[in-house]
């Protein structure tokens, strides 16, 4: 046997040794990666998220000061830019001073109208005072009625003198104008009482009007104290502001941008998985994240909620399968997950950062 065949018998032994350990190799990551790929969902469809907010201007005027730069990270309530105030200010003494105003008017108005009520009170008390004095004067008449009946019967029986006759007839004379003018009186005072009635309901209406104005200029100055208040752009939370847009001596108007903020205390990743993944996702399940900026930072969190509808619905065009050739493809749902805490300060974690998403189905 030559030299060549020993040599070929050899080989054959090591490349069958060499094949049959790469075949196991071959089945160990194998099944390794088919029982993950029964406990795990995966996606690098997924990015970081964040409250991103538009800072506006709530007031018109001029920029006095800038106080913060280009992708400067602010605490929440930090002064951004400060508006010129001058007019601001001045509307709120305006709005004090017409308040103070009205304040008086009011003031004016209850003493008319307490005095008012007290006229009427005591025109009141007249009209009763007055129907004592019709009573009593109807008394008298009756009395002088009486005593003139039976003075004309003594006349007719001769026992009574034409002295005495004219004497009764001039007393029911003058009990029956006290009755008329009595009554008269009390007519009188009713229509007075009335009157200051009137009177007094009307001053009580001012009081009303002069309370509403007081209302209305109260309002007044909470809007200027508002505006004044709102010179002061502040930062609304925690985080990095950008996209400054506004300078020193800028007139600015109501409602107009000026930065942008990025909450940095709380962030979250949207994972969009295939319709075909979710079968066994549920809310509380544990995420390991891993982000393509920073290969070795390791993060964790949990599944918060999943979206309500896929996101082709969200879109500014939705599709609609009814009004052209339907053809299927594989929606893609968005999946809220919750970052855990974490304290490396080395590493930004910026919105729209990519990410990959491990979710555990077990």
């Amino acid at each position: 046997m030559s030299d060549e065949v020993v040599k070929k018998s050899k080989i054959k032994p090591l490349n069958l040794i060499i094949i049959g350990v790469v075949l196991i190799i071959a089945a160990v990551f194998g099944v390794r990666a088919w029982h993950k790929a029964q406990h795990h969902e995966t996606t690098d469809n997924a990015q970081i998220d964040a409250t991103i907010t538009s800072v506006r201007s709530a007031v018109s005027g001029f920029v006095k000061e800038v106080r913060f730069k280009e992708n400067q990270f602010v605490k929440k309530g930090d002064t951004l830019v400060i508006i010129d105030d001058k007019d601001y200010k001045a509307k709120v003494a305006q709005a004090k001073s017409m308040l103070a105003a009205a304040e008086a008017q009011t003031g004016i108005s209850r003493s008319a109208a307490m005095a008012a009520e007290r006229n009427a009170a005591a025109s009141s008390m007249n009209s009763a005072a007055l129907q004592e004095n019709i009573n009593a004067a109807m008394a008298r008449f009756t009395k002088a009625q009486k005593e003139l009946s039976r003075i004309e019967k003594m006349f007719a029986e001769g026992s009574a003198t034409q002295q005495q006759l004219d004497a009764a007839r001039a007393e029911w004379q003058s009990a029956n104008a006290m009755v008329e003018m009595a009554k008269r009186q009390y007519a009188a005072s009713g229509s007075q009482a009335a009157g200051t009635q009137s009177s007094a309901q009307a001053q009580q209406g001012q009081v009303s009007v002069a309370s509403a104005l007081v209302q209305q200029r109260m309002a007044e100055l909470e809007l200027a104290e508002t505006q004044l208040k709102y010179t002061a752009i502040i930062a609304p939370y925690d985080g990095v502001v950008s996209k400054k847009s506004v300078e020193v001596g800028q007139l600015v108007q109501y409602g107009q941008p000026i930065c942008s903020a990025v909450e940095t205390n709380e962030l979250w990743v949207v994972a969009n998985f295939k319709e075909t993944q979710l079968t066994k996702i549920r809310v509380g399940q544990k995420v390991d994240i891993k982000l393509d900026a920073y290969p070795d930072l390791k993060l964790t969190g949990e599944v918060e909620s999943i979206g309500g509808a896929t996101g082709a619905r969200f879109s500014l065009l939705p599709p609609d399968n009814a009004t052209g050739n339907f053809v299927k493809v594989t929606q893609r749902v968005p999946v809220r997950i919750k970052l855990n805490q974490y304290s490396d300060k080395e590493h930004l974690l910026a919105p729209g950062l990519s990410v990959f998403a491990d979710v555990e189905i077990n």
